[in-house]
């Protein structure tokens, strides 16, 4: 074990995270809440409780002491490096929850009249007003709660645009690369899926691309760069052959973080464009949100744009549901606005500089990159954008070590693992993207340790074979779990909590 380098913990004791219903004590309690003096509603019978919740009975020290517990064996973009490929998880500034949490803006109710709401009403006008020049087209809606509501709602799009025009389109196509949510969307928004084969650099493979689309096809759904890492080079071909045949462009802003300020989707010929605020734009993710999917349009998709839209006139701002094509909500209220408050106030404080995020980003990729494809295999040989993608096949092939093997030795080094085994192209890939909040330290780190489980690899693979070593939790059987996942608590097992 590779013991020299930092945050190696070989061998550390981590004590015992019992659930919290197993600390519970009947009777005992962390504080009590006021009584209001109120009438106890009346309910109907098969309302009713049959007997009291089962809720978990703690002081406030061993209450505190539990979460602190759980704190501590959690790992985040504020514990270490978090190159989890595709997913730009970015340092998120503290002064933005700071932001969030001002009482004008935490305590607004989503039914306060537009007249009280007026600040607002201009930070959400003046982010769509960004959004629609980092993009390079007019229009944009903020509703959609996620990129892949997003992805939706520009389907949903494409449905009402075609609809309007008398036209029967019932395909759309997809890159083999594509992100799993983009198929998903696809069936959900009643279409049939097409991919696209990949070619030797990386692009979208012409050839089979002007083999598919037709008088059937409605449009595309690419992220550029790919997941692959790479900006497609035939991108003005891929938006001819389709605005050719009458149909639509979408692009997938996932990696929009390697562009910004840099080139516009719309530029590129995209006409439906959706954001991850919750990726490029700061907002904190993970463990399931919230995040901000905010879609932009060309004006002639403009009219089908969701409602109620946040409109200026004059000096005023506010709320305008009167757009007869509209294809209505897709959220309720006006989407996610603690979100809003977040990404805006990120983008002001980079201004005209926000073209650096993506600069550095790009420049700590290739930087991380030129120093591991001597190492590890490297499918497609070029200069990457944000992200890269490696490959653990040597490593498989004269060692027998996974790219899991090699994701789950990472954390003993004190780094979150990249995406694995994705994108599908690839096997055994290891998607990496750095972002660009690490300093050049941290990216020598995380490069010495790829280094170091690479020469493990040759000389104990078993010491990979069982990791992580170091993690309150070791080598999990995945399969047993996605097959028989236990995600209740079996109260009638423990009998102090029985009655």
């Amino acid at each position: 074990m590779s013991a020299e380098l930092p945050f190696h913990e070989p061998g550390r004791a981590w004590p015992p995270a019992p659930l919290i219903f197993e600390r519970s004590r009947s009777g005992r309690r962390a504080g009590r809440p006021p009584r209001p003096d109120l009438p106890v509603p009346e309910l109907p019978d098969g309302l009713r409780r049959k007997r009291p919740p089962r809720l978990p009975e703690l002081s406030e020290p061993e209450l505190v002491r539990h979460f602190t517990a759980l704190a501590d064996r959690t790992f985040g973009v504020d514990t270490g490096f978090y190159p989890l490929g595709s997913c730009t998880m970015k340092h998120n500034p503290r002064v933005h929850e700071r932001l969030a949490s001002l009482p004008g803006f935490r305590d607004l109710h989503p039914h306060q009249e537009d007249e009280a709401a007026q600040g607002a009403l201009e930070l959400m006008w003046r982010l769509q007003e960004i959004l629609a020049e980092i993009a390079g087209l007019p229009a944009v809606t903020l509703q959609p709660a996620a990129g892949s509501q997003g992805e939706l709602t520009g389907l949903m799009l494409m449905r009402a645009y075609f609809a309007d025009r008398g036209e029967e389109r019932d395909t759309i196509i997809t890159a083999d690369t594509a992100h799993g949510t983009n198929p998903a969307s696809v069936t959900m928004a009643g279409y049939k899926l097409e991919k696209v084969e990949t070619d030797a650099r990386g692009n979208l493979d012409l050839d089979d691309l002007r083999g598919k689309v037709d008088e059937r096809t409605a449009g595309l759904m690419l992220t550029n760069p790919s997941t692959l890492g790479l900006f497609d080079e035939g991108i003005e071909e891929v938006a001819r052959i389709f605005h050719d045949a009458g149909a639509l462009l979408y692009y997938d802003g996932a990696n929009l973080n390697a562009v910004v300020g840099r080139s516009r989707p719309g530029d590129m010929g995209f006409d439906i464009v959706h954001y991850n605020l919750h990726k490029t734009f700061s907002q904190p993710h993970g463990g399931g949100g919230p995040g901000g999917g905010p879609v932009a349009v060309r004006d002639t998709i403009e009219p089908f744009l969701p409602v109620p839209r946040v409109v200026r006139d004059g000096d005023a701002f506010r709320l305008d549901s009167d757009h007869p094509k509209t294809i209505g909500r897709v959220r309720g209220f006006a989407g996610p606005f603690g979100v809003f408050v977040r990404s805006y106030a990120y983008m002001r404080a980079y201004g005209p500089a926000l073209r650096e995020m993506s600069e550095t980003a790009v420049l700590n990729a290739n930087y991380v990159l030129a120093r591991l494809k001597d190492v590890y295999d490297l499918p497609y040989d070029r200069h990457c954008m944000h992200e890269f993608v490696l490959s653990a096949r040597g490593l498989k092939r004269e060692h027998g070590v996974t790219a899991l093997d090699v994701a789950k030795r990472l954390m003993d080094y004190g780094i979150h693992p990249p995406t694995i085994y994705f994108p599908l192209v690839v096997p055994e890939a290891l998607m990496i993207e750095p972002t660009e909040t690490e300093p050049k330290e941290r990216l020598d780190e995380f490069v010495d340790a790829m280094r170091a489980i690479a020469r493990e690899a040759a000389e104990s693979p078993d010491v990979l074979h069982e990791a992580p070593h170091g993690r309150p939790v070791r080598r999990l059987d995945e399969v047993r779990a996605a097959k028989q996942p236990v995600v209740r608590y079996s109260f009638d097992d423990d009998p102090a909590l029985v009655g």
